[in-house]
């Protein structure tokens, strides 16, 4: 259901214990692609093809949880999802890759650049501030943030994810888009993949485990611990790339990550764009990311 037909090869990568998922498309420097919530690999299927006609191997995976890779009952973590992406850059058969990563998928890039530096050559995020950016704004301004907080009830959320087949994805697409997209051809096909990827058996828990790390970690010592291991500038140069019209992550937050900009970062905005900008932007989002990776 998930291993979506294309010009792309589907296969199945083992990493840091657990089986990856993967589609790759093309030859060249290495560029793995990072989903967000509530999505899967499919969201890249634009950069897949953009990227790969550009001179690079592109490789997007479904995130530990998600899509048809392994969802086992624990590892949500920051430092084991990072320990993810960096084993995976490793069973590709690269030394380095280009992190390109989407909300969840962004955070997680930040992160791999900060404690598993030397596979990183450069990072993307997308609607992605820097994870304590994000931490500080979240404990702020909590209003704007209550999904965040709702998401740590056990077992409602899952129920509330998956309840009519999946209809509060289709609303949550429809709440963060911006409103071009919202109209555009492609739309329905988006809503009806995702709303099936979530309801994959296992997929609504695993989402959800993200958010609970994240947030129950912070009053406990594996949380202090990673706070220590990702606040450092990162050793490679940092895009952001953001929607103006972002309503889950403020355009602010994102530019509140400075402190932790490697040298040649840059930070781009999209007007009229929401929080799926690879999606709703594809052919910008693929001409900045090339031209930035390109340079690095």
């Amino acid at each position: 259901m998930v291993r979506v037909n294309g010009p792309w090869t589907h296969r199945d990568v083992s990493a840091n214990g657990i089986r990856l998922h993967v589609a790759e498309l093309g030859d060249g420097p290495l560029v793995l692609l990072l989903h967000g919530f509530p999505e899967f690999w499919w969201s890249w299927r634009h950069q897949l093809t953009a990227l790969a006609d550009a001179g690079y191997r592109a490789v997007a995976v479904d995130l530990r949880g998600y899509g048809d890779s392994d969802k086992p009952p624990r590892g949500y973590d920051g430092f084991t999802l990072a320990g993810d992406i960096a084993g995976l850059v490793r069973a590709l058969g690269d030394q380095r890759a280009h992190l390109v990563g989407h909300a969840w998928g962004g955070m997680l890039a930040w992160t791999v650049g900060a404690i598993h530096p030397r596979v990183v050559a450069s990072v993307s995020a997308l609607a992605a501030p820097h994870p304590l950016a994000l931490r500080r704004a979240v404990w702020r301004t909590p209003r704007s943030y209550g999904y965040v907080f709702r998401f740590q009830l056990p077992m409602y959320p899952e129920r509330w994810l998956t309840r009519e087949n999946a209809v509060t994805v289709a609303r949550l697409l429809h709440a963060w888009s911006g409103p071009k997209w919202r109209v555009a051809p492609e739309f329905d096909e988006v809503i009806r993949r995702n709303r099936q990827a979530m309801l994959v058996p296992g997929v609504a828990h695993s989402a959800m485990e993200y958010y609970r790390w994240a947030m129950r970690s912070q009053l406990r010592s594996d949380g202090r611990r990673f706070v220590d291991a990702v606040d450092r500038r990162l050793s490679v140069p940092v895009l952001q790339l953001h929607g103006a019209l972002d309503p889950v992550i403020r355009e602010q937050t994102a530019l509140a990550s400075k402190q932790w900009l490697g040298a040649g970062s840059e930070f781009r905005s999209l007007p009229e764009v929401g929080h799926f900008l690879n999606q709703e932007v594809p052919h910008t989002t693929s001409r900045i990311l090339t031209e930035f990776i390109g340079r690095n």
